[in-house]
């Protein structure tokens, strides 16, 4: 994600909880989380789980009156890692960042 792509995609600081799992990893268990922020191309979170940049996953969430418009709505999407805070939070969590493709 490019800097100007940042810039331009509105951060809401709001919590959303959601769900996650790795795509293409028929073993993966779903994992749930909460937003830190959101925009409609990226997702930051903290987790325990542990993630590396370029992982691929499927995130299902509810996407909140702030970015969706008039209503809220579900969405499931195609995220991937494009960055890691690790240990960075409370507890040893690491910091997410997501770029969501589609």
């Amino acid at each position: 994600m490019s800097s100007n792509e940042r810039r331009t995609n509105t951060r809401v600081y709001i919590r959303v909880p959601f769900s996650f799992r790795i795509l293409n990893n028929g073993g993966s268990p779903e994992q749930m989380a909460a937003t830190d922020n959101i925009s409609q191309r990226g997702i930051f979170f903290t987790t325990d789980f542990p993630l590396v940049v370029g992982t691929v996953l499927e995130v299902s969430l509810r996407m909140p009156r702030e970015l969706a418009g008039q209503t809220a709505s579900d969405v499931k999407c195609v995220a991937r890692v494009v960055h890691v805070q690790p240990n960075s939070f409370l507890r040893g969590k690491a910091g997410i960042g997501l770029h969501i493709e589609r």
